[in-house]
């Protein structure tokens, strides 16, 4: 027991002053929690609300906002009690992993947690969609960052081009990452990575890797002089985290490529203002000035597209159209003529489809016409 504790303690002695300050405030949980169970109370943790009805959206900073309204998680409440527990878990699990100076997956988190309750045949998680949620709980409950939990996600994303970045002491020149590019990390804090130097002259963000495949292997970024990112899909806190960091620190405009459907719109609003989910992030997470480039619904006739390339929208489609047009940040007219416009179509397209037009078309006419002639939205 003596050598146990010794551990701990050089562990917490040799930690930042970021990870000191983090271990106060899980410690705070569980001692504001034990006072009240002292007192012969019912033990409760305080939960700001995650929800759509505990956000708005602040017009002069242009993000979403997470409310103040709370949520009391009760111990005495068969409803709650297991999410009470499931929420202690989490936070002591984090209080090891800084003690032990150790970082692992919301994934690996999961599994060593879930274990099945003495004397029955309950597991303390069925599945990770159960401890993810949890993880947010706690982040929010602790007003700490999942990074500062020493928690991270499987990274995503790939970049390529004008930037050389340190990463964790190991310098790396994006401009010298083949056709793989380099794997973007789950944890883009200045504390591990560093921007050395740049040239880029703007930073453009497609959806799809296979999109971001062609432009990298046709040299988009050596000719543009700029650097391609690549989200996969819905961008991940570590894509989003990047994205911000070198909108603010370079000073460069973003640009972003989806697919012209209501889920690529909604990849771009989540980039721009922010997530419900995640509003308590906002600020660090969400960048007001990225620039939508498209694929906008007029693209099918302004280039000339064959039919072929309709996708028919379905009932889910529509709905999720009309519940963007009322969003207040997609108020402004053009936002509305650009979504009515989708509807109007009756179809959704790629951004592969582009390539119906020449393989390289994307690369040498469609970006740089949309540059060159500032055809985007804000």
């Amino acid at each position: 027991m003596a050598a146990k504790k010794k551990s701990a303690g050089s562990a917490q002695n040799g930690a930042t002053e970021r990870d000191r300050k983090t271990l106060r405030k899980i410690e705070e949980l569980a001692s504001a929690t034990l006072r009240t169970v002292e007192k012969a109370d019912n033990p409760a943790v305080a939960l700001r609300v995650r929800a759509l009805s505990n956000v708005s959206f602040n017009e002069k900073k242009r993000i979403i906002e997470l409310g103040d309204r709370v949520q009391s998680r009760e111990f005495f409440n068969t409803n709650m009690a297991r999410k009470f527990m499931q929420t202690f878990l989490v936070a002591n699990g984090c209080r090891e992993l800084i003690l032990q100076n150790k970082t692992v997956t919301i994934r690996q988190m999961y599994y060593i947690l879930k274990h099945t309750l003495r004397g029955s045949s309950e597991n303390t998680f069925e599945e990770q969609n159960e401890s993810d949620p949890i993880i947010e709980d706690v982040e929010v409950a602790t007003d700490a960052l999942r990074e500062e939990l020493h928690l991270f996600a499987n990274k995503k994303g790939l970049a390529a081009g004008s930037l050389v970045v340190n990463d964790a002491g190991d310098e790396i020149d994006l401009a010298r990452m083949g056709r793989g590019g380099w794997g973007i990390p789950s944890i883009c804090e200045p504390e591990v990575l560093k921007f050395v130097r740049s040239k880029a002259k703007f930073i453009m963000l497609v959806e799809k890797a296979a999109v971001w495949s062609r432009l990298n292997e046709d040299g988009f970024w050596k000719k543009n002089e700029c650097i391609l990112l690549t989200s996969e899909g819905q961008a991940a806190r570590g894509i989003r985290r990047l994205l911000q960091r070198l909108a603010t620190e370079l000073k460069i405009p973003v640009y972003v490529l989806v697919d012209n459907d209501p889920w690529g719109l909604y990849i771009y609003s989540v980039l721009k203002q922010g997530s419900i989910n995640l509003a308590y992030e906002s600020m660090r997470l969400a960048v007001p000035g990225v620039r939508f480039i498209g694929m906008s619904s007029f693209d099918y006739k302004k280039f000339k597209l064959p039919n072929s390339v309709e996708i028919k929208l379905n009932k889910e489609d529509l709905a999720r159209a009309e519940q963007m047009r009322n969003y207040p940040w997609f108020a402004d007219k053009k936002w509305q003529n650009e979504i009515k416009e989708l509807q109007k179509n009756g179809f959704k397209m790629e951004v592969d489809s582009i390539l119906s037009k020449g393989i390289s078309f994307i690369t040498e006419e469609y970006i740089p016409k949309k540059l060159r002639d500032r055809d985007y939205l804000t």
